[in-house]
């Protein structure tokens, strides 16, 4: 039986995402609609379903010990952020998994499932979506870490070239 094009896996088979360690992530809105606000002269505005992605993702760690956030930025449609998973000790993961991607897809899953429900239903934008899935990147020394940090700090300033930028 055909179930369409086979979805490409933006994870790496071969990586335990459960590791200690720092995670870049960039979470995008379905058909990259621009839900959260706007850029104004270089800089980002968030709206009120802006508002809400922000402090949902500054909830993580209250939920997840295990987790703090790094720099992050809420864009028009998307967000780019970095988690850092702190090592806890041979009790990490307690509960196997069927896969290694299990704290970030964990994490990122509940983020996106309380952001919708809030902005849908507590903002009656029923419309909103994210797009399925988010991109990932694991970054393995300070250099990658700095680079990164520097990219979101300056995203506002490239929003007119951004290829998330549809307008």
């Amino acid at each position: 039986m055909y179930n369409g094009p086979e979805r490409k896996l933006n994870r790496c088979r071969a990586f335990d995402y459960s590791l200690p360690g720092f995670y870049y992530l960039t979470i995008c809105t379905k058909n990259r609609i621009n839900w959260f606000g706007d850029v104004v002269d270089e800089k980002m505005i968030l709206n009120v379903c802006g508002d809400v992605v922000n402090e949902f993702w500054k909830l993580i760690p209250r939920y997840y010990e295990n987790v703090s956030l790094d720099k992050y930025i809420v864009m028009p449609n998307h967000m780019h952020g970095i988690i850092y998973i702190k090592n806890v000790g041979n009790g990490h993961c307690p509960i196997p998994t069927r896969n290694n991607y299990g704290l970030i897809s964990k994490i990122i899953n509940s983020f996106k499932n309380v952001c919708t429900k809030q902005i849908r239903y507590g903002l009656n934008c029923f419309d909103f979506n994210w797009q399925k899935s988010f991109y990932d990147r694991v970054l393995r020394d300070q250099s990658e870490l700095e680079h990164a940090r520097c990219y979101i700090c300056n995203n506002p300033k490239a929003w007119f070239c951004d290829r998330n930028n549809e307008v």
